[in-house]
């Protein structure tokens, strides 16, 4: 049986308290992402993850988001990441050397995506957020979603997560760059607002 090594690079954000950490693995299926706030989201049935309970013990971690094939830490305001970056990256080398587990139950067992009933608004907007958005996003170690549209105001909500979240940058990103982008592509679109931010 073939292993793979494990390399791991880290990559700046635009929010200068993430830090992106690049895996050479497919740590979820593509398209999944799960945003930890707090240690015991990370026991939740729903997303439970050994990896990012883990990650809190260092007291400085603040938020843990795992996609794909990174994992972005956002650490407290307080700490620089000249003293931490190391012992967290080798932490991650070592974790993942053990073969031990990202996720406590198989990924399609979390996955809770529902598609199924979009009208046509809804699949454009999800459409061009997932062809435009979502790979400038994930560069930047973070991660945006669609949450929801009200056809009466125009108002579309995203939720965004990863290095988004607390970003001093992220309201203008989106107002400047999501919304001028939603608002030319879908007349239908008025307004963009980020939901829980």
């Amino acid at each position: 049986m073939e292993t793979t090594s494990i390399h791991i690079y880290t990559e700046s954000t635009p929010n200068p308290h993430s830090m992106k950490f690049v895996f050479n693995v497919e740590l979820l299926p593509d398209g999944m992402s799960f945003d930890y706030a707090q240690p015991a989201d990370g026991l939740t049935k729903e997303k439970s993850s050994p990896l990012a309970v883990a990650l809190f013990g260092f007291e400085f971690v603040r938020r843990v988001f795992i996609t794909s094939n990174f994992i972005t830490v956002t650490k407290a305001e307080a700490v620089l990441w000249e003293d931490e970056l190391f012992g967290i990256k080798q932490y991650l080398k070592s974790y993942f050397a053990e073969k031990r587990p990202v996720f406590s139950l198989p990924t399609s067992a979390i996955d809770g995506a529902d598609e199924g009933d979009d009208n046509a608004i809804i699949s454009k907007i999800k459409e061009v957020l997932d062809q435009y958005v979502k790979p400038a996003v994930e560069s930047d170690g973070g991660a945006i979603s669609f949450h929801s549209f009200d056809e009466t105001s125009g108002q579309m909500k995203v939720l965004l997560q990863g290095s988004c979240s607390g970003c001093p940058s992220s309201q203008m990103t989106l107002k400047a760059g999501i919304e001028a982008l939603m608002t030319r592509m879908i007349p239908e679109v008025k307004e963009v607002v980020a939901e829980g931010v």
